[in-house]
């Protein structure tokens, strides 16, 4: 299959691009199915040349060409309107009736607060120019109207308010929301992504609109995202914030599979400067090694790691409800449990070469004994729960 992507250095174009690219090169095997030969990539620095010469051998093109912030209101219709025009004129010259998606927006609905929206008139031109095209050809037509759209190499200040705010947060700049409760739906770049695969797998989500509502059809002349997501602006930008605080709070928000906090973070993440990539962390040393706190969690604990000295005892303690994973990753030690009233002690040695995870059980008391007299005992260590100075729950006892 040879596909076309023009507007192939936008935001969308240049993600596309890159996972359209990675099943052709056999990176990405999710898509078992789709055989992609070639993915040509155009933009408004390509020969014009390159368009007629792909629009004969396309087998599928994705049309991301557009304006979103012109010099001048004229220039909406002409860089929305205007390509889209010459592209179809470009496939009919060529004969090649193959699918076109189209991307145009919710601002082409031209209802509520875009009733007078010129990019929004743009964009209807746009699909209307589309829809005739389908009535005279037969091509199969396939138009988006995509949400407010985030995620990785979304260009800030632009056109995306989640690009602007990710940005900003990461570099300590300032940002500016009017009203912490204007609601918007987001749609992520990945999701997007996975919908353009669907089209080129003929499994698009077909639709009609009401207004700005999506409304189901397998025979509709639009087509949609299924994944989307209600947020309000005071809600993103207090999520972003507690992203930023990460590196000294230690704590990973709750991010399920598929949420917004999820695709957020990720998005946040990509707006950090070299600056911050790296964070350092606090070492508690003394003569014995050291503990370092790594990651905490909102609801399932915590993560660290200690180091033991040649021939050094730690731990000596239990507790009532805590309990833990030690994962000795570096070194040779030794772990001893004891139930408490009882005098069996319960061994496991334990070896970098030969990783093996331990449970620290409730009401045994423990220890982890570095058995090397030349190499330090490196062990990660993973806690249901974050240290509570204020209510430990560590008891000391010797095993």
């Amino acid at each position: 299959m040879n596909i076309l992507v023009t507007g192939a250095k936008g935001f969308v174009g240049k993600n596309l691009c890159a996972n359209l690219n990675n099943i052709r090169d056999g990176k990405d095997k999710t898509r078992p199915d789709l055989v992609i030969d070639n993915v040509w990539e155009y933009d408004i620095d390509t020969p014009a040349e390159k368009l007629a010469e792909w629009c004969k051998e396309a087998d599928f093109v994705f049309n991301l060409a557009g304006v979103n912030r012109p010099k001048t209101q004229e220039e909406f219709m002409k860089g929305n309107f205007g390509f889209a025009s010459t592209l179809l004129d470009t496939l009919k010259e060529a004969g090649n009736t193959c699918p076109v998606m189209l991307s145009s927006s919710q601002q082409a609905s031209l209802t509520g607060r875009f009733g007078n929206s010129e990019y929004g008139r743009s964009k209807k031109a746009g699909e209307d120019l589309f829809l005739d095209y389908q009535e005279d050809t037969s091509a199969k037509v396939l138009i988006y109207r995509f949400p407010n759209l985030f995620g990785k190499w979304c260009r800030p200040n632009y056109n995306s308010a989640i690009a602007t705010f990710c940005n900003n947060i990461a570099n300590d700049l300032p940002i500016q929301v009017n009203d912490r409760s204007v609601e918007m739906e987001l749609l992520y770049i990945d999701d997007l992504v996975s919908e353009m695969f669907d089209a080129l797998e003929n499994k698009e989500h077909r639709c009609e609109f009401e207004g700005l509502n999506v409304i189901e059809n397998q025979n509709g002349r639009y087509c949609y995202c299924p994944v989307t997501h209600m947020v309000t602006l005071g809600e993103i930008v207090d999520m972003i914030y507690a992203f930023a605080e990460q590196p000294s709070t230690l704590l990973i928000p709750e991010i399920p599979e598929n949420s917004l906090a999820k695709k957020l973070y990720s998005t946040y993440l990509s707006y950090l400067p070299k600056e911050k990539i790296a964070f350092p962390l606090r070492m508690n040393a003394d003569n014995r090694g050291s503990f370092t706190e790594l990651v905490h969690t909102a609801n399932s604990g915590q993560v660290s790691i200690n180091i033991s000295k040649p021939g050094i005892t730690k731990g000596q303690h239990w507790h009532n409800t805590k309990w833990e994973f030690f994962i000795v990753v570096a070194g040779h030690g030794l772990i001893q449990m004891r139930k408490l009233d009882t005098d069996e002690v319960i061994e496991f040695e334990v070896d970098g070469d030969n990783i093996q995870c331990v449970h620290m059980l409730p009401g045994y008391t423990h220890n982890i004994i570095n058995l090397s007299e030349t190499e330090n005992l490196v062990t990660v260590m993973y806690c249901n729960e974050i240290f509570n100075p204020n209510k430990p729950d560590t008891f000391y006892e010797t095993v």
